[in-house]
């Protein structure tokens, strides 16, 4: 017998009154749409600091945090992905972080803590990416984006090959620095460089809007968030360890936190063929573009919310003016703060340790124990419990080790320099 179709409940209720739903969280994906989404805000050019962060924990640490954090990544998105069904299915259907996390955990204080890491987030994740950009040298929907997350996907295969490319040149290169793995020769030292290292690949793997993104499927969205982090997870992958690894083989304690500066040394010759380098920042620079439309949407959906009239139309002047002055002044604060603050690594590091540790790897797995209740016996809690209590340890050590490296950096630098620092 044919199932009867089953109606967005979110829709029904407030989307009449609710121009940053209406406007920006267009339900209208399916499962390869959301797979770009998620490719897009997890495989970004923030992956060539992965070299970087082998260099403050080595091989054998390297590898373990990387894949562990992978697993662990997956293991929370899966999660997250279950508790909106869940709430789905009881007639709640959350479109928004925020909203989920004050619903299943009753607290009104909760709704603000989720709005204030998600800010932090995107308005981080704006700065680095601005930040980036500016090294190597508006649709109105979240699900508007599909096409160009598509290209953004292929962008992030295309640079990384092009890199990795280059660094096994460069490893050969007779004018190729000393390849030199050893970590720094005091304990203390190496403490906070390997935090600081963790707290930059709970930002390399972070998301932080993954109830944003499965927002944009066509209901039920049952499953399909699961095939679009199958799709994503494949290029993580491929794209994670080869840029890893190669990077970190050619340089070893040499890496930059853009292993694209390490190609192209200040002092000395270019390590790589100039064209491949140039096609290289090309390719990062146009999916930072996509990158920065993914992560401005959270705040954009709350502009909207605010500011414009769901009875008038998306295109309306009346909802048109301010979105394009709204959004101008907010990218503009991103341009502001990333050229008057230059620090790419330790930008990743806080990010990552205040940010996407909590919204991430802590609090998909406690929505999970309170709406799917395990039993406190069962292996499921307690991995969850867990999971909870050593990244809780692992954001507090990050938060503190990268402000630190931050602040020791702030000797290295000028307001407003154009060199930015590891």
């Amino acid at each position: 017998m044919a199932q009867p179709t089953q109606l967005d409940p979110f829709s029904e209720v407030r989307r009449d009154s609710d121009a940053g739903a209406a406007f920006v969280l267009e339900s209208k994906g399916e499962w390869w749409h959301a797979g770009f989404h998620l490719t897009t805000a997890i495989v970004g050019p923030t992956i060539l600091t992965l070299p970087y962060v082998f260099r403050g924990l080595g091989w054998g640490l390297g590898f373990t945090c990387l894949t562990v954090m992978g697993f662990v990544t997956f293991y929370s998105y899966y999660l997250m992905s279950k508790v909106l069904d869940h709430c789905e299915k009881a007639g709640r259907r959350h479109i928004r972080f925020r909203e989920l996390a004050a619903d299943v955990l009753g607290s009104g204080w909760m709704f603000y803590f989720v709005i204030f890491i998600q800010t932090a987030i995107n308005t981080g994740v704006g700065i680095g990416a601005i930040l980036l950009a500016g090294e190597c040298l508006q649709l109105p929907t979240f699900h508007s984006l599909r096409h160009i997350n598509l290209v953004s996907l292929l962008l992030s295969l295309g640079y990384t090959f092009l890199v990795v490319g280059a660094c096994i040149n460069a490893g050969f290169s007779k004018n190729a620095p000393p390849k030199d793995y050893s970590l720094e020769s005091s304990k203390s030292a190496r403490i906070f460089s390997g935090f600081t290292s963790i707290s930059i690949i709970a930002a390399i793997f972070g998301n932080g809007i993954l109830p944003e993104i499965q927002a944009t499927l066509a209901p039920p969205a049952t499953g399909k968030m699961v095939k679009g982090l199958l799709m994503c997870y494949s290029v993580i992958f491929v794209t994670f360890y080869s840029a890893a690894v190669s990077g970190y083989w050619a340089f070893g304690n040499e890496s930059n936190s853009n292993i694209l500066k390490s190609l192209m040394p200040d002092n000395g010759p270019s390590l790589a063929p100039t064209s491949v380098i140039g096609l290289a920042v090309v390719f990062v620079l146009l999916q930072l573009f996509a990158i920065g439309l993914v992560y401005s949407q959270v705040a954009f959906e709350i502009m909207e919310k605010k500011s414009a009239d769901v009875k008038q139309g998306l295109f309306s002047k009346r909802n048109l003016i301010p979105r394009l002055i709204l959004r101008t002044l907010y990218m503009m604060f991103c341009g502001f703060m990333a050229a008057m603050l230059p620090f790419f690594g330790d930008i990743n590091g806080v990010v990552g340790a205040i940010g996407f540790i909590p919204l991430d790897f802590i609090l998909p797995m406690l929505l999970y124990n309170m709406t799917h209740k395990p039993p406190k016996t069962s292996i499921i809690y307690w991995t969850n419990i867990s999971i909870m209590a050593v990244f809780t340890g692992a954001g507090f050590m990050g938060a503190f080790s990268s402000t630190r490296k931050l602040i020791l950096d702030a000797n290295k630098f000028k307001l407003f320099s154009s060199d930015v620092v590891d």
